[in-house]
């Protein structure tokens, strides 16, 4: 298949398969090579062959993931970067000295230390927002200095659902008749284009941490961004040559590997999550639960009519707080649940094949702690893998016993 036989309509499926992943153009090799190159040689001063002149600019292999991720968000261009915070801090080169950013209440510790620490002294102001139920917060929070609307959903860790398509509209609402209105950036990176489409509801920008979902393997760190306006693309592809944090070949393979692998491992981790959700609703020793999946019940989500009309089955993340017992305050009972699993790996990141639990307040959300987006110490979340779900409960069941 070339990659101008791909049709946009076909499913994500076909397109986690084939999108990027056509076969060599030189060799037919079904298994594309690695372009593991600095530099090219040019036919002539100035005269790059095929527009390909220094690696840091331009790479086959990063060409076919980024051809394959935008496929996958359902259209547009792909821009990859070094990292998911080399992409956010891409993005957020987008508003300019004495600009504002709206941004989710609930997001990565990074994305709050970046804006903060970094755009905030550059003259940048980010404004947090819980945008999470009615807009009207949204629309207050809206003025004509703000440049971007930017949110996760699901957030990290306490996993709120932002209606995509209905702040879409506030924004564009808000803006209608000006010659300019803010930019609208999706962090998909907990959802992945399997489960949600950000563009395809609104959104100008969705990015993704590829090193969770997308590449799944928990072998490679990797950031990538899809938009559909030709501008914004432009300019981004310009702060990824001008910052110079671009992926490495072998990175972009590793991700591209992963992502013909994406639709099945989705589907397993939102079974596995959903059915450890159910099961944890069902002990009287969880103070606190959530998960996209939970739609009814004590611990139906808050934000259930989202959670249905914008993602497709749920998620694979579960963030829950324990009960103090026995003498164990709840905090002391999180700390020694994450410690006492043993199919539960303890460590930061997610979207792995592999299962992973920690303790946001100690270790992926420090840098908000003393903010106002300060997560509860006692916050427990997984990210729950692709094993056997009935040898998973059973560690939880474990370990929260122990506790």
């Amino acid at each position: 298949m070339r990659a101008d036989d791909l049709q946009p309509n076909l499913a994500v499926d076909t397109l986690a398969v084939h999108a990027g992943q056509e076969p060599d153009e030189l060799t037919g090799a079904v298994a594309p090579p690695i372009y593991q190159t600095s530099t090219y040689a040019q036919d002539g001063v100035n005269q790059p062959r095929r527009g390909y002149d220094y690696a840091r600019t331009v790479n086959p292999t990063r060409d076919r993931l980024q051809r394959a991720v935008a496929a996958l968000e359902g259209g547009g261009e792909g821009i990859a970067f070094a990292s998911g915070s080399a992409a956010t801090a891409a993005i957020a080169g987008l508003a300019t000295p004495g600009s504002e950013v709206v941004v989710g209440d609930d997001v990565y510790g990074g994305t709050y230390r970046y804006l903060d620490k970094v755009r905030r002294p550059d003259g940048v102001e980010p404004t947090f927002v819980d945008l999470a139920g009615e807009q009207d917060r949204l629309w207050e929070a809206l003025n004509e200095r703000t440049r971007l609307v930017w949110f996760e959903t699901p957030t990290n860790p306490l996993l709120k659902v932002i209606d995509i398509a209905a702040s879409s509209a506030t924004v564009r609402e808000r803006f209608a008749g000006a010659p300019d209105r803010p930019l609208i950036v999706v962090d998909n990176t907990f959802a992945s284009p399997v489960l949600q489409r950000p563009l395809d509801l609104g959104a100008d920008i969705a990015f993704h941490s590829a090193t969770k979902y997308l590449a799944g393997h928990s072998d490679t760190v990797l950031g990538i961004a899809v938009t559909r306006d030709p501008a914004t693309a432009e300019r981004l592809r310009f702060l990824q040559n001008a910052m110079g944090g671009v992926p490495g070949p072998f990175d972009c393979f590793l991700v591209l590997r992963g992502l013909r692998t994406l639709h099945l491992r989705m589907e397993r981790h939102v079974s596995n999550a959903r059915a450890i959700a159910g099961w944890l609703a069902t002990r009287d020793d969880i103070e606190w639960l959530v998960h996209p999946g939970l739609t009814s019940g004590v611990h139906a989500h808050p934000q259930a009519p989202a959670c249905l009309a914008q993602m497709r089955g749920g998620s694979g993340m579960v963030s829950f707080r324990p009960k103090a017992r026995d003498g164990a305050s709840s905090t002391e009972r999180a700390v020694a649940i994450a410690e006492a699993t043993k199919i539960f790996t303890l460590a930061e990141s997610l979207g792995g094949v592999e299962s992973l639990i920690e303790v946001p307040a100690q270790m992926t959300n420090q840098s908000v702690a003393g903010s106002p987006l300060e997560v509860p110490p006692d916050l427990v979340r997984l990210s729950v893998g692709i094993e056997h779900v009935g040898d998973l409960i059973a560690d939880l069941a474990q370990a929260l016993d122990a506790s």
